[in-house]
């Protein structure tokens, strides 16, 4: 059986709850961690999909992250193939970049809890179909990008237009982190360089975010579990 591949930038970002939906789906994965290693090339052929986790560094520090430039031709090259892709946070900024979009500076830091609001197109797609058009999910960025040339925009929020995409059958870029456990959602909050982050934003409230974490984020494994399992069908090529 071929194994789904992920990318992992920094040890604490973890599949998380995807981790149990492959299990569920009987499919094999297995971590591809950068920041040990970067292979000379990916067995793409090899490959069921790719799943493209976050970190706390942006998509152009190739300097200090070499291994940035080579997700990049990755990914352009596993959608060139139309080989399903789910890339979140970091991971959606990669794929965006590789499809030729700009990857910039948002207007403010989405940290915490936040509310999205899914398009019309969504209700068309495959992941997206028959889930509410408005949900909530866990966020934890600085950065945005512009819609990929060809691709269909599935979800906005209030300071963030792109939430996330697809471009062809089955790549994906989501901003928002739909694969937290409550453990990882604390802990991001509590880990030392994040406190200090956090502390120079007035708006960002790290208190309020442990205060609304298990009611928020039961409401976003609801919703995961709606649209992981589509994603796990489609590397089993069953969709």
């Amino acid at each position: 059986m071929r194994p789904i591949l992920a990318l992992r930038h920094v040890p604490d970002e973890t599949l998380g709850v995807i981790d149990d939906v492959l299990e569920q789906a009987g499919l094999d994965w297995r971590y591809v961690d950068l920041f040990e290693t970067v292979p000379a090339s990916l067995p793409l052929d090899d490959a069921a999909g790719l799943v493209v986790l976050g970190g706390p560094m942006n998509v152009d520090e190739v300097a200090e992250y070499p291994f940035l430039a080579a997700e990049v031709e990755w990914l352009r090259e596993a959608a060139r193939r139309d080989l399903p892709v789910l890339g979140i946070c970091l991971g959606a900024q990669l794929l965006a970049k590789a499809l030729g979009a700009t990857v910039r500076a948002n207007e403010r830091k989405e940290i915490g809890w936040y509310e999205i609001e899914l398009t019309e197109a969504a209700g068309r797609d495959t992941l997206l179909a028959d889930c509410a058009s408005r949900q909530m999910v866990y966020q934890f960025h600085g950065d945005t990008f512009t819609l990929p040339p060809g691709a269909v925009h599935l979800a906005r929020s209030a300071w963030c237009e792109n939430q996330a995409f697809r471009f062809g059958r089955a790549a994906y870029g989501l901003q928002f982190h739909i694969e937290v456990t409550p453990a990882m959602a604390i802990g991001w909050v509590n880990q030392p360089h994040n406190r200090r982050m956090i502390a120079e934003l007035d708006y960002i409230d790290p208190e309020q975010i442990r205060r609304e974490t298990p009611d928020a984020i039961a409401r976003m494994h609801a919703f995961g579990r709606r649209i992981l399992p589509r994603f796990a069908a489609m590397c089993g090529g069953q969709l």
